[in-house]
């Protein structure tokens, strides 16, 4: 029998609980500690984050927690949304699945977190299930990750570059459509025209050197100006290594016209045509009034 001083001790404990799982609920990042379930190493706690990107820092792993991803605005477009993490190369602590009307799949060991690698999946195939591994000393132990959401392309493999000769592109990186080109110069976190000056093969993708003449747009930092007198910028992008890409303006006459987002810090390249045939489109979206966003071409 539960004395009133217990009874009191533990109803404390069941409240500030409540009170943790309501503040770690709908935001963008969460961080949470394995001490509240401390006794009850089988309890799993739900965990809501509604923002195209954040973080999430479990302290001293013990029991579980599901990540429930989701867009803060509902429209047939979130159906398309795909769901990349990014693990802390110390994170270490929990195994990471994915689990759907409670079938789980293994996403990440704990071992494979070190690695720090991008890992992506559908928003449509579950949520995150994040298990703890039971050890004897938790206390130096953190499991943690960054997560975006991404809008699937349909009809072409990320970092396409349209309108490049043959041997410059290989599948699956397939071209932009022209509605795509379109719309990527209106929705891309940089957008800027250019030629490519260098291409180094890494481990698992490419990484482009760019030389932008005119810089239309850029959210972070991805281009570096060349100085106040110099209307110049250079940075680098990365590709798939299955785009094959050479250095130069491309078949003919003419630059590219380069858009693309920034992934974990990382900026990554999109619809890449030949700055010609964007302006060829451009200006026959704009007489026929099917622009998407206005484009200073002069």
């Amino acid at each position: 029998m539960l004395t009133p001083t217990l009874a009191y001790l533990l109803s404390v404990i069941l409240l500030c609980r409540i009170a943790f799982s309501q503040y770690s609920s709908d935001q963008c990042s969460w961080k949470g500690s394995g001490l509240t379930h401390e006794g009850h190493t089988r309890d799993v706690e739900q965990v809501y984050l509604r923002c195209s990107q954040g973080s999430l820092d479990w302290l001293y792993p013990t029991g579980a927690v599901i990540v429930n991803l989701r867009p803060n605005t509902l429209s047939p477009a979130a159906a398309r949304l795909s769901v990349c993490i990014k693990p802390s190369r110390d994170s270490h602590g929990a195994n990471i699945y994915l689990d759907r009307a409670g079938k789980l799949r293994l996403l990440l060991r704990e071992q494979d977190q070190a690695q720090g690698k991008v890992t992506c999946f559908s928003i449509q195939e579950g949520s995150l299930f994040i298990e703890a591994i039971p050890h004897r000393d938790i206390s130096k132990r953190i499991t943690s990750f960054q997560y975006e959401l991404v809008t699937e392309r349909t009809g072409a493999g990320a970092g396409a570059l349209t309108g490049m000769e043959p041997q410059a592109l290989s599948a699956p990186c397939q071209p932009c459509s022209d509605a795509e080109v379109l719309l990527a110069v209106c929705t891309s976190d940089f957008v800027g025209r250019g030629t490519i000056q260098g291409v180094e093969q890494e481990t698992e993708q490419l990484s482009v050197t760019v030389a932008i003449s005119r810089l239309y747009r850029q959210k972070t930092k991805v281009f570096v100006s060349g100085g106040v007198r110099v209307r110049r910028w250079t940075g680098r992008v990365r590709m798939p290594r299955q785009c094959g890409v050479r250095p130069g303006p491309g078949k003919g006459d003419g630059d590219f016209l380069f858009t693309g987002s920034v992934r974990f810090g990382e900026a990554w390249m999109g619809c890449a045509p030949r700055y010609k045939d964007f302006l060829r489109l451009y200006q026959e979206a704009e007489q026929s009034g099917t622009n998407p966003c206005h484009v200073d071409t002069d």
